[in-house]
This record gives C-alpha cells, sequence and structure tokens, in this order.
C-alpha cells in the first residue's frame, strides 16, 4: 500500500506559477512510475505527466509541454510539478499517483485543487 499526499495547490492569476508536491510513504526511486492526472469540472480524468522511478524518462500532455515539469526527489521520496504560464483551462483537481510495479494498479493522492483565475 502507498499513501500519497499532495499539496500546493491554490488559486494564480493568468501568467502565473504554482509549484505541487506530492509526498509518498515509500521509496519512489524504487517505483516502476509516478505522475500527475487532472480532473476539472464535468470533465474525464486527464493525463498531465508522468516520470519513471529512476528518473530516466518524462511525458507530457501536449497541452502542458513547454510550461510544466515534473520532478522527483528521491531523499523527499516527493515527486513535484513545476506549472508555469498558467491558463484559465489548467483550473482542475490535479492528482498524484504512483504505480509500483508495472503489475500493480495506480495509488491516488486526494487531490489539490488548482484555480487559474483573474
Amino acid at each position: 500500500q502507498v499513501q500519497l499526499v499532495e499539496s500546493g495547490g491554490g488559486l494564480v492569476q493568468p501568467g502565473g506559477s504554482l509549484r505541487l508536491s506530492c509526498a509518498a510513504s515509500g521509496t519512489i526511486s524504487r517505483f516502476y512510475t509516478m505522475g500527475w492526472y487532472r480532473q476539472a469540472p464535468g470533465k474525464e480524468r486527464e493525463f498531465v505527466a508522468n516520470i519513471r522511478g529512476n528518473g530516466d524518462n518524462t511525458y507530457y500532455a501536449d497541452s502542458v509541454k513547454g510550461r510544466f515539469t515534473i520532478s522527483g526527489d528521491n531523499a523527499k521520496n516527493t515527486l513535484a510539478l513545476q506549472m508555469n504560464s498558467l491558463k484559465p483551462e489548467d483550473t482542475a483537481v490535479y492528482y498524484c499517483y504512483a504505480k509500483p510495479s508495472i503489475i500493480t494498479p495506480n495509488y491516488w493522492g486526494q487531490g489539490t485543487q488548482v484555480t487559474v483565475s483573474s
């Protein structure tokens, strides 16, 4: 069982920045992958970004490429999502997930609200 706790959400103006963090109960460097999804009101949950546990590969949704950066801190067992040049369409609840191995299901955090509005 992996427990994940997100933090760092909030209200920001368009063009601003936020940094989300996800604290994991396990050793993230041993996870197959970790990442972020988001869900806007009335929409399905969508992929945002992920990173392999060894940090070798990162993947981004086209809608956030060039603006968001995912990274892992193995010493603190935390995952971060740096979000720059935020747009109103980035408004959503952001969920951290961890997949310990290729055969295990995803574990999810409780989500953190990000609102981009003037």
